[in-house]
């Protein structure tokens, strides 16, 4: 389903778009499929948003936190989506179904953010964007999150914690304790 006219006339060429997409990883979760979806920020209908030809449907989400500052920690975005119609308690039933109490833990998310002007011709009427020339490869840096683990459940929302892959803060390292058991020929020269 196209953008109607009248939410695009509303929108301009230096309007940033922000698309999720949500891959499941088949060792952890039995499936590899990928949900996409956007806020409708700026867009006042149930819309959907085709973009490098994929369609991201319009779903209630907030996603916060993906400052960088630069020193300390790496960002720990949440990721808060709707579940008034019970959709994200659904997925994650058929993810436990197959790996008990995972909640989608471990699972890819990728922020997209580009411009109005780069969306597809198919978003337009008579398939033309009026903001400029559409480019699937004009988009800001993507960011690749991984959710760490669910913080809240109830009937309205679901909310992940998300973690970048170079978030070390839960991993202890070294992973394997090197002892002189390991080298039994190191212990006689470092003994002497």
């Amino acid at each position: 389903m196209a953008i109607p006219t009248e939410e695009l006339q509303a929108l301009t060429n230096k309007s940033i778009i922000e698309l999720f997409s949500l891959t499941l990883v088949s060792a952890l979760h039995g499936s590899a499929s990928v949900t996409r979806f956007h806020s409708g920020v700026g867009l006042n209908s149930n819309a959907s948003i085709i973009w490098q030809s994929n369609t991201y449907d319009k779903f209630p989400v907030d996603a916060t936190g993906f400052e960088y500052s630069g020193r300390g920690a790496l960002p720990r975005p949440t990721l808060t989506v709707s579940n008034v119609l019970g959709t994200m308690t659904a997925l994650m039933a058929t993810v436990n179904a197959t790996t008990p109490f995972n909640d989608l833990q471990g699972a890819k998310v990728i922020r997209h953010r580009t411009m109005a002007q780069f969306l597809d011709a198919s978003n337009f009427p008579n398939n033309k964007n009026p903001y400029g020339t559409p480019d699937s490869t004009a988009e800001l840096p993507q960011e690749i999150y991984y959710i760490n683990r669910k913080t809240i459940e109830n009937r309205d929302i679901v909310q992940f914690e998300l973690v970048s892959v170079f978030d070390l803060q839960e991993v202890r390292a070294p992973k394997r304790q090197v002892t002189q058991a390991n080298f039994p020929g190191v212990g006689g020269f470092l003994n002497s």
